[in-house]
């Protein structure tokens, strides 16, 4: 059915192709002339012989020249839809319309007709569309084959229907039905072989072959291990079909539906039977659908190691296979142990090798294994986080009395979880299997952390679990903080040779490692968090709390100090200095110190602090000292804010051990902040002392300030006045001008007047802007607040016209002087230019 263009339509498509050839044409022309000369000018005589022998042979000059081309028009519109595409959708509707058809005159229009009748209907609709296929194939007409064929493979269907409701309607419905699916599936797969170029009754087969078992123990009353059974069975046979490399593609993939739909749905049945099952026997035949599903994921697996889906079966496979083995176990076992059963059935998976294996099933088998260790690991969280955080709880009741034994010291806000028992030993296993699994390979370092983690979980909930008593399980706890932090300072070292330490650093200074970070990390975080839990874990006595204090602060300055491997210093070095700010609190609590009292203990960890800092070769470790050391003399300052004289101490103390650190070169900054904490310390004082005057708090920090401009001078002529002197000047005299204004009294003006004086007097002395400027304005401000009184009272005498006439004097004033004001404004700005 092609169609054919008129002939004008025709000729204008030639002529758009004709012109498109010569335009093809003229381009190749120009590259060869183009080729023609690179080569001449390389002067190859072999190049000019072969273009002159290659040239195309003109036409004869008698030919007529060629008539100019009709210029082309727009190309012809593409069809948006193919000729056997409208064809397969004409068929395909004409085939729906007519099973509908088929369908509403079987179910409504049945009646009207006798008995000789349906039958003749029926049976003459059915043959005829089952025979005309074959006319139609031999013609060559495929696809109008296979609509009609799908039609009469629809109408069997329906033959199927009348016929028990004609001749069978006492029969069981599901017996029934299970007969006819597997007769359609007979006939159909004999009329796809009669047929041999039809492929829709292979498929249609394939698809009704799921029925008959499912349908058959239906209607045999079976139990649901049956039924479930039968349609594993069902998916076994859709496996051995869909792996069959002789059956059609249409056929594998109907098969393969079938088998992934009927083996998911029957391996979920048999998962809930054994969860249900109340004795030895339910389990054991729940198991063994579990062992057939298992069976039927592997053999495909195995029977196709290369397909796309292998692995997914063999990993199924694998944990079916876990799942059946637990089935079996959970009845016998106590149920604490159901769960380190199946995950000792499951680190025996990895142990299936041997070439007879495919590789696909043993990856399989290997990814089993380690989904059912993932969710054990899962299932031991809870006791996991109740054992680290149930500690936490004795925040509420410090020093209330010790536990009997270390279960109640985790369980203080939380109960503990039923069926924990082998939680330790199932942590432990799973760290034994990562540690041998990974005994080489680019994730050996990572194994190792992972292992180094599920053993101090093991250890974290052993003592709960055994019901160890309270000091045993400090004890315990203590021991594993000391081993983690041992094994973060003496990680292996790699093979490869360390990167070179970067410019600023001592060549000799140890690095971490890429190869040893996550180890060493790892032991490291786990050693503080250890620490941190045991803390928590001391509360509950007075005593344990101390002791644990004192031991940590002991265990991190040894590890400090010593000399590792792998520098690490800085964190155990920190470590040490905040456990023992936290022991100084915790002595003062003990002695009965009010805070204030604890406060100037603490500060003992600051001075400490200062005075090791500058003997600590290693650079991260001294910054860490000193950052920990700012961090308790906060802490001081926080506990005696409710006590000012106290307060007052703490801050001049902390002031002391500032100026100490910033005698050190480099760490001169530190006298800014050891400033400020002599002046917060004074000012303190000041307030505990009810003092309310400003100049008592402002003056002291003007003396230094003036003293360090002064120094500053000195050393540098070039340095401006206003960085030397304006700093300590504002600091006195704008807080005195803001209360002089607001002050009826006349000391206040007096002095701030005179002192305001003195400093311009000093300004225009040795020429210093700062002082002038500050000075003068001060003087003039102070001088306008004693004036106003008398102004403004002037001025209420004064008639009301008198105001604006003196603004207009003043006015004519102004604009009669104004060039000579603005001459003297230049000389003004040139002498204050030249002040420094």
């Amino acid at each position: 059915m092609t169609n054919i263009p008129p002939p004008a339509e025709e000729l204008r498509i030639l002529d758009h192709e004709l012109w498109q050839l010569d335009l093809r044409r003229n381009q190749l022309l120009a590259r060869r002339a183009w080729l023609l000369n690179v080569l001449q000018s390389a002067g190859s005589q072999a190049a000019r012989s072969w273009a002159q022998a290659s040239a195309p042979k003109r036409a004869p000059a008698n030919w007529p020249p060629p008539a100019p081309l009709p210029r082309p028009g727009p190309g012809p519109r593409r069809p948006e839809a193919t000729a056997p595409g409208v064809q397969n959708v004409l068929l395909v509707l004409g085939g729906i319309l007519l099973t509908v058809a088929a369908i509403a005159f079987t179910l409504v229009s049945w009646g009207d007709l006798g008995i000789a009748g349906r039958a003749a209907v029926l049976g003459a609709v059915t043959a005829a569309a089952l025979a005309a296929p074959v006319p139609l194939l031999k013609r060559g007409l495929r696809s109008t084959a296979e609509s009609l064929a799908g039609l009469g493979l629809a109408l069997t269907v329906l033959d199927a229907y009348a016929l028990h409701e004609v001749a069978l309607p006492g029969m069981d419905g599901a017996g029934y039905s299970a007969a006819a699916s597997a007769l359609l599936a007979a006939l159909w797969t004999a009329y796809g072989r009669v047929l041999g170029d039809l492929r829709l009754p292979f498929p249609a087969a394939m698809a009704a072959a799921q029925l008959p078992l499912l349908l058959w123990s239906v209607a045999a009353g079976a139990g649901d291990h049956t039924v479930t059974a039968a349609v594993l069975a069902t998916a076994a046979f859709d496996t051995v079909v869909a792996l069959s490399v002789s059956v059609p593609p249409s056929v594998r993939t109907v098969a393969a539906v079938g088998a992934y739909g009927a083996g998911a749905w029957s391996t979920l049945a048999a998962v809930l039977l054994s969860w249900e099952a109340d004795g030895p026997g339910a389990a054991a035949r729940a198991a063994a659908l579990l062992v057939l599903a298992a069976a039927i994921a592997l053999g495909a697996a195995w029977r196709a190691p290369e397909a796309k889906a292998a692995l997914g079966l063999a990993s199924a496979g694998g944990l079916v296979a876990v799942a059946a083995a637990g089935a079996v176990l959970r009845p016998v076992l106590p149920g604490a142990w159901t769960v380190a059963a199946c995950l000792a059935c499951a680190i025996a998976l990895p142990a299936v090798r041997g070439s007879w294996l495919p590789r696909t099933v043993r990856r399989g088998l290997w990814w089993s294994s380690a989904t059912v260790q993932a969710l054990t690991l899962v299932w031991t969280l809870p006791v996991v986080a109740l054992a680290l955080l149930g500690p936490a709880g004795w925040a509420a009741h410090v020093w209330s009395g010790a536990p009997s034994d270390a279960r109640d010291a985790v369980t203080v806000s939380a109960s503990w979880p039923p069926g924990m028992e082998t939680a330790p030993l199932l942590l432990a296993a799973v760290a034994v299997v990562l540690a041998l699994t990974f005994r080489g390979g680019p994730h050996r370092q990572l194994a190792l952390s992972g292992a180094l983690t599920l053993a101090w979980a093991t250890t974290l909930v052993l003592p709960a679990t055994v019901e160890l008593p309270y000091w045993a399980a400090l004890l315990t706890h203590g021991v594993t903080a000391a081993a983690a932090l041992t094994a973060a300072a003496y990680a292996p070292e790699p093979a490869s040779t360390p990167a070179p330490a970067p410019a600023g650093h001592p060549p000799t200074a140890a690095r971490l490692s890429p190869v040893t970070l996550p180890v060493t990390v790892t032991a490291l975080c786990l050693a503080l968090l250890g620490s941190v839990h045991l803390v928590a874990l001391s509360l509950a006595s007075e005593a344990a709390t101390l002791a644990v204090l004192g031991s940590l602060t002991a265990l991190f300055a040894t590890a400090a100090a010593w000399q590792p491997p792998v520098k690490i210093r800085a964190v155990p070095g920190a470590a040490s200095l905040a456990y023992a700010t936290a022991l100084a609190c915790a002595t003062g609590a003990s002695l009965d110190w009010q805070p204030h009292h604890t406060a100037l203990l603490v500060l003992v960890v600051p001075a400490a602090a200062a005075l090791l800092a500058p003997r600590l070769g290693d650079p991260a470790l001294k910054v860490s000292v000193e950052i920990t050391g700012a961090v308790a003399g906060l802490t001081a300052t926080g506990l005696a804010l409710a006590e000012p004289p106290v307060l007052a101490l703490v801050l001049a103390l902390c002031g002391v051990i500032t100026a100490g650190t910033a005698v050190r070169p480099d760490r001169r900054q530190a006298g800014y902040a050891a400033a400020a904490l002599f002046v917060l310390s004074g000012w303190v004082r000041l307030a505990a002392w009810e003092i309310g005057s400003p100049e008592a708090y402002t003056l002291p920090v003007t003396v230094l300030a003036l003293l360090v401009g002064y120094t500053r001078r000195r050393r540098d002529a070039d340095a401006s006045s206003w960085t030397a002197y304006g700093p300590g000047l504002s600091v006195t005299l704008v807080p005195s001008l803001l209360t002089a204004w607001g002050d009826a009294d006349w000391p206040r003006p007096l002095l701030l007047g005179a002192a305001a004086l003195a400093v311009t007097l000093v300004g225009v002395r040795h020429r210093l802007r700062a002082p002038l400027v500050l000075g003068g304005g001060t003087l003039v401000l102070v001088t306008l607040h004693e004036l106003a009184p008398y102004v403004a009272q002037a001025v209420g005498a004064l008639p009301r016209w008198a105001p604006p006439a003196l603004a207009g004097l003043l006015l004519l004033a102004l604009g009669a002087t104004y060039e000579k004001r603005l001459q003297d404004a230049r000389r003004l700005r040139e002498t204050l230019g030249k002040m420094r």
